[in-house]
Formats: C-alpha cells, sequence, structure tokens
C-alpha cells in the first residue's frame, strides 16, 4: 500500500502526507525513526550525522547539520514510542504515526512546509527516502 496526498492548509502552508506498510513490527520502524546509526541508511543523505544532535525525546532540541549549509534547528514536539515522532526542522514539520497492522505495521509520515514550491521540490526526496527506509528494514 503506497498513497500520498497533498493538502493546503487554512494558514496558507502545504501538509504532504505519505502511508506505506512496512512489513515489520513497528517497534522496529520506531528505531530506523529514532537512532542515528539506522537514520544514516535512509534518511536525508546530506546531514553530516557524526556532527548532529538528535536526540529524539519530547522536548528535546535537535540540529541538522548539513556539509556546506547552515544548520538546521527544531524541537520534538511530540514523543509517543513507538507510535509517534514529531519535530520540527528549520520551520518544517515532521510527523511520523506508526500503527500496527498483523506482522507489520502502517506507516504514516506528514511534512508540513510553508508554500507549494516547496512540496513540489521535496516531494520526490521523500519517495525516494521511504524507499530506502523499506529496503534499509529488509
Amino acid at each position: 500500500m503506497e498513497m500520498e496526498t497533498v493538502q493546503t492548509l487554512p494558514d496558507g502552508r502545504v501538509a504532504l502526507r505519505f502511508e506505506r506498510r512496512l512489513a515489520h513490527p513497528r517497534e522496529k520502524v520506531w528505531r530506523a525513526l529514532t537512532e542515528v546509526d539506522q537514520l544514516r541508511s535512509w534518511f536525508v543523505e546530506i546531514l553530516d550525522y557524526d556532527r548532529c544532535r538528535l536526540d529524539f525525546a519530547a522536548g528535546a532540541s535537535l540540529t541538522f547539520v548539513a556539509n556546506g549549509l547552515p544548520d538546521g534547528h527544531g524541537e520534538v514536539t511530540v514523543c509517543q514510542p513507538p507510535a509517534v515522532l514529531e519535530y520540527t526542522w528549520a520551520g518544517e514539520t515532521l510527523r511520523f504515526e506508526l500503527t500496527q497492522d498483523g506482522a507489520g505495521c502502517v506507516l504514516v509520515f506528514t511534512n508540513v512546509v510553508d508554500d507549494p514550491g516547496t512540496a513540489a521540490a521535496v516531494t520526490s526526496g521523500w519517495r525516494t527516502g521511504l524507499d530506502r527506509l523499506a529496503d534499509a528494514l529488509g
């Protein structure tokens, strides 16, 4: 199952929503979303994971370091293992929701961005990243 939707929010921002069924329990997927060594295999390729500060705990500050770009900052706004992780990154919101589904789970990933142009620019990257996540889990 793969579904993607784009919705303009009342404040003018845009929510990209991706839904994927993964053949793994949500606890395993949760580790892939929150452990730096696992993020390296599927998440944003330009990040220098050795210099990032990615402590996914409720209220934690995050620092995203990409070579040659200014650091991005964020905060964990929701952390309910192994079901919901939401954080901000440079003004965007990233939300991961995991629902157990038999032996596997359903991942709903939502990225809220400022405008349609940004949404168009990041959609294919997230599609690729989620495909890489599925491969990394296997």
